[in-house]
Order: C-alpha cells, then sequence, then structure tokens
C-alpha cells in the first residue's frame, strides 16, 4: 500500500473540520459547528446549553441589590443616587406588564438640577449586567464628560423600562438623559448592558426619538471607554441637531478615523 501524500511544498498544510471551527470560535460567542453525536448534539453542548438557558433565567429574575449599587455609585463622586421605582409592584408584574415599568410610581425624592445630563441606571431585563457594568460604564462616561457638561445626580430606577428615564428626566429638569439598562439576556450573554440617549425627554417620546448603544460587556462585548465615546458624540450632535433618534446617527468612528490619519500625514 502506498503512503498517503503530504503536502505539496508551498501550499498550506490541510486543516481538519475540527481546527476549522475551533478557529473560529475565537472570534464568536454563537454556538457554532456543534458537531453531532449519530443524529443528536454532543452531550458537553446539550448540557452547556442548558446551563446557558439557565443563566439567561436568572439575570431576568434575579433582584437588583440596591444598597450595594447606591454604595457603589455614591463612590464616583457625582452626588447621591435616588432610588425610584416604577408601578410595576413586582418582578411578574413587570414581566406581564411592561406598560407599567415605564410609569413612575413616586417622583417626590427627585430634585431639580436643570443639568445638561441625566443618568438613570435602570435594572431592565437583566439586573445582574446593571450590577456588573453599571459602576464601570457610569465612571467612564462621567470621565468622558468631566468639564464639558453639567451633570445630574444619578438615579438607580427598579421594575424599569427605558420609557421611565423620561419622567425622571423631565422631573429633574435635565437637557439629555442616558438610560443605563440591563439588557434582555441571550444564549450567548446574560449580563449585558444598554444606554438608550434621549434628548430633550418627555413623557410619550417615540422610540424613534431615542438612540442605543447596546451589547457592553467586557471583555467580551463594547468595553466602556468604547461606549463612552460613542455616546460623547452622539451627545454632542444630539445638542447640535436638537433631537436624538433616527436623525441622529454615530461618527465617532469616523472622528477617531479621521483623527488617525491626520496625525498620520502631519509633517
Amino acid at each position: 500500500m502506498s503512503a498517503r501524500p503530504g503536502p505539496v511544498r508551498g501550499q498550506p498544510p490541510e486543516t481538519t473540520d475540527h481546527d476549522f471551527w475551533r478557529d473560529l470560535r475565537r472570534s464568536t460567542q454563537a454556538r457554532i459547528g456543534l458537531g453531532r453525536t449519530g443524529d443528536a448534539l454532543p452531550t458537553t453542548d446539550v448540557l452547556a446549553l442548558r446551563a446557558a438557558h439557565a443563566a439567561a433565567r436568572d439575570a431576568v429574575h434575579l433582584p437588583l441589590d440596591v444598597p450595594a449599587l447606591t454604595e457603589q455609585v455614591n463612590a464616583l463622586g457625582l452626588g447621591t443616587p435616588v432610588a425610584i421605582a416604577s408601578r410595576a409592584s413586582d418582578r411578574a408584574e413587570y414581566l406581564r406588564r411592561p406598560d407599567l415599568g415605564r410609569l413612575p410610581a413616586d417622583l417626590s425624592l427627585l430634585a431639580p438640577s436643570r443639568a445638561d445630563l441625566g443618568f438613570v441606571l435602570a435594572d431592565g431585563l437583566s439586573p445582574l449586567a446593571l450590577s456588573h457594568h453599571g459602576p464601570g460604564l457610569l465612571a467612564a462616561l462621567a470621565a468622558e464628560f468631566a468639564g464639558r457638561y453639567t451633570l445630574a445626580p444619578p438615579v438607580i430606577a427598579t421594575q424599569a423600562r427605558v420609557a421611565l428615564g423620561d419622567h425622571i428626566a423631565e422631573a429633574m429638569g435635565v437637557r439629555t438623559v442616558l438610560v443605563l439598562i440591563g439588557e434582555r439576556p441571550g444564549l450567548s450573554v446574560a449580563d449585558s448592558l444598554g444606554i438608550y440617549l434621549t434628548h430633550l425627554p418627555r413623557p410619550g417620546r417615540a422610540d424613534a426619538e431615542r438612540n442605543c448603544i447596546s451589547n457592553i460587556h467586557p471583555p467580551d462585548g463594547l468595553t466602556y471607554a468604547d461606549a463612552a465615546r460613542v455616546v460623547a458624540g452622539l451627545v454632542a450632535g444630539a445638542r447640535s441637531l436638537g433631537r436624538s433618534g433616527v436623525d441622529l446617527k454615530d461618527t465617532s468612528r469616523a472622528d477617531a478615523l479621521a483623527t488617525t490619519e491626520t496625525r498620520t500625514i502631519t509633517p
């Protein structure tokens, strides 16, 4: 029997299916190339899928530790945070009645600030995400805006949907509100945070009047610094345009490239 011929000189070695999928998995959190055991998925992958599903469910139902988050946010020196609840009485009602999550139970604790920017840290559909990433992201945003805008004391909102931020912002009198909210957990990540920007907020604003930066969960998702840079560009654009939403585009990447090119060609 003749020996199997080796690779031709100058050509890359033959790649197996295992090597091919292993290399692709390094660039994504998606479940790809899982293989088969007979007609079924391998047991290891089935168990991993079930564990991810359980983690996603837990992230939705995990109650937010408001005192712990308040302590972390207070340490940032942005003012004493105020806790606000929506009209959803508990997690079950919050999930059944999204409309109640958009309405405040009581805003009497909020003091008018007339600041340029307001921050609302909302538990959303993943309190776990807010616990993991809220303080770090807020610190990055505060550093990005330091010396450029006046900042209102942060607000922590529970059983909250994005639109709750409009009521909070109007009560405080801020020009632009940034709602940092836990995103719906998936089978790849259960602790992703999003930022919703609304310029000149008021109750009744439509989703088309907001801008969203999502997938913030370092090290696998967007970093705090990158998210803050994008938000800073959108805030500047909203103030110049006079509105946020579909008419406002993210130019932060183009601006960064232009700056890099300018530095490169400067003699």
